[in-house]
């Protein structure tokens, strides 16, 4: 029994010092001086590139997708290719190389639904994901959203197409 009083004690010294420093942090008030940085202040400016929450000019771009043009569906196809494809493969039949290796396909862009779907359909799903599909809000500049929203949609125009649609390419086809 007197072996085990100095571990307790120990063990109750040791104990008791981390209450204080896990419930007592030390922190900078806002606004408050620190000389931890350069220009003596705790508030610091923001790094390049950040977006704060709620900004307006993201939220407008959002909600207004841009003109179709061609500049914007080679922007598209470079951005699907590069986001999209491992996963809705390069036809946007749900074909990609993630699904080859054992992960769930996704949907095939071909069906009713999706082409029934608006096109902000696809520009939130592409924001905020869905099913298993995680957001690219973070990854993807809302006009390159919607630059790959146009060209899903010219992927489904394509894989449905008729020669009659374009009648100067019936010659030149076999």
């Amino acid at each position: 029994m007197t072996n085990r009083i100095p571990l307790f004690l120990a063990a109750a010294l040791v104990l008791g010092g981390c209450d204080h420093s896990m419930t007592k942090q030390n922190r900078y008030s806002t606004y408050s001086a620190a000389a931890l940085f350069g220009d003596g202040t705790e508030a610091q400016p923001l790094p390049v590139g950040v977006v704060a929450q709620g900004d307006l000019a993201r939220a407008i771009e959002s909600t207004k997708p841009p003109r179709a043009d061609p500049q914007l569906l080679v922007r598209g196809r470079e951005r699907y290719d590069i986001f999209c494809s491992p996963c809705h493969g390069l036809s946007g039949k749900g074909d990609g190389m993630i699904v080859h290796r054992g992960f769930p396909a996704p949907p095939s862009y071909h069906i009713p639904r999706l082409r029934a779907a608006p096109a902000q359909h696809f520009f939130d799903v592409i924001t905020n994901g869905y099913g298993i599909m995680y957001s690219y809000a973070a990854r993807v500049e809302p006009r390159d959203r919607w630059a790959i929203v146009a060209y899903i949609r010219a992927l489904q125009e394509s894989q449905n197409a008729k020669v009659a649609d374009v009648p100067e390419l019936g010659g030149k086809l076999p």
